[in-house]
């Protein structure tokens, strides 16, 4: 579980970075609480933040489930490719959010096979007992 473990304080701490990052540009740029727009590239790290948000409700649950259920090194290795999937989306939606799609589908993706393998293994434990 080591492994997973450690995924996932990464991802809470790439979370945070992303609002780090947030809070920056709303001094550089002007933007003040709780407005959220006003400059394109405020709004642009903003969404980076809140997209990061809306996938962590999927990831957390699913890594944990399917460590428990699965293997936490698979689950790991899902998790650092969801991580590197977000640093791809946030480096190309910070520049042109037109082409953030590989990096969406790369965060995407693990967190669709980490919920699904999570809810299969319980389902077949509850099941099979």
């Amino acid at each position: 579980m080591a492994y997973a473990d450690i995924v996932t304080v990464l991802a809470v701490l790439q979370f945070i970075v992303f609002g780090f990052r947030v809070a920056g540009a709303r001094g550089k740029y002007g933007v003040k609480a709780p407005a959220t727009t006003g400059n394109e590239i405020f709004e642009r790290l903003f969404r980076i933040q809140q997209n990061t948000l809306e996938q962590l409700v999927g990831f957390l649950p699913g890594i944990y489930l399917f460590s428990r259920y699965f293997s936490p090194l698979w689950a790991a290795a899902l998790g650092v490719i969801y991580l590197v999937g977000r640093q791809i989306y946030a480096a190309s939606y910070a520049l042109d959010p037109s082409k953030r799609s590989l990096g969406y589908g790369l965060s995407f993706l693990p967190v669709a096979a980490l919920l699904i393998g999570g809810l299969t293994g319980a389902v077949w434990h509850l099941v099979h007992g």
